[in-house]
């Protein structure tokens, strides 16, 4: 039966809350992971480029149409589809789409011969589909079609437990992006990021990442990198936000840089009371602060 491992989804929310990431989650972790994973943003094209990118097209199909082209449901063959903004699509193109959801075939522009797919769809948007099928702009049958596992991705701001798990996964990506160079973060970095409100989303967090990764000579990303990209700044600003770090310094996953700017972040910056906090005398941990390269700050 086509379309037996089929599991569609409709995201709702906020631009930038990291759907694309969702979406591989699922897609890596289904039957469905040693197919392809293909992507495609509804809102980007117009229905023709739309159409051919879908279902491809034959050769002299159109002007410019010199060969023949599969289009992403064909390519996508035992894999996973991800159509990012589907509430932007046409009412002609949702006619066309709902037939592949329905009946899992389809033909080429230009062609004759219709194809058969077996794929996985994972459809977001940002809209409110169920206003837009009451104002008729979207229609019924397509929007209960798809909506068979709705999944709802709140702002980053209200799922800051993610911020570790999302930080890794980026990094790890950021890491394939440069060359397979080793990227590293430090649990006092991850502390700083949990404290912003993050209103540019997933998006946002992938932006200071990548800004981090390039001001960090040894790829390892601590609390002293992420001050670099201005974050703390921001942080700052936020008139909910606490400015002074309640780090445990006795904490063992801390290395002893950390432990030495958890510190100095505690005292102000005054080396003699971070001295005391620490247990050592001021020419020690002017000792430490020389030796571990950290930047001091002038309050």
């Amino acid at each position: 039966m086509l379309f037996a491992k089929l599991l569609n989804g409709i995201p709702r929310c906020e631009s930038g809350t990291g759907k694309e990431v969702v979406a591989n989650a699922i897609h890596f972790n289904s039957s469905c992971s040693t197919g392809p994973f293909l992507k495609l943003n509804c809102a980007a094209l117009p229905d023709s480029l739309l159409e051919s990118e879908l279902f491809g097209h034959e050769k002299g199909a159109f002007s410019g149409a010199i060969s023949m082209r599969k289009g992403r449901f064909e390519l996508a063959d035992n894999g996973t589809i991800f159509l990012d903004e589907i509430g932007e699509i046409s009412a002609s193109f949702q006619s066309k789409l709902l037939r592949v959801l329905q009946e899992g075939e389809f033909d080429r522009i230009g062609g004759s011969k219709t194809l058969t797919t077996n794929v996985r769809i994972i459809a977001a948007t940002n809209r409110n589909l169920e206003q837009d099928v009451a104002d008729g702009s979207f229609r019924e049958d397509l929007y209960y079609r798809l909506n068979v596992m709705p999944i709802n991705m709140p702002p980053l701001r209200d799922r800051i437990v993610d911020i570790p798990d999302l930080s890794h996964f980026l990094l790890n990506r950021l890491s394939k992006q440069q060359g397979g160079r080793t990227l590293e973060i430090k649990e006092s970095a991850l502390r700083i990021l949990m404290k912003y409100h993050w209103p540019g989303n997933v998006r946002e967090l992938e932006n200071r990442l990548e800004r981090a990764a390039i001001m960090s000579n040894d790829g390892i990303i601590d609390r002293e990198v992420i001050s670099l990209t201005g974050l703390e700044e921001k942080i700052s600003l936020t008139p909910s936000s606490q400015t002074t770090s309640n780090v445990d310094l006795q904490d063992e996953n801390l290395d002893d840089r950390e432990r030495v700017i958890a510190a100095l972040e505690q005292s102000g910056w005054v080396q003699a009371k971070a001295a005391r906090l620490l247990n050592m005398t001021p020419r020690q941990i002017a000792y430490r602060i020389q030796t571990l390269n950290i930047n001091l700050k002038q309050i």
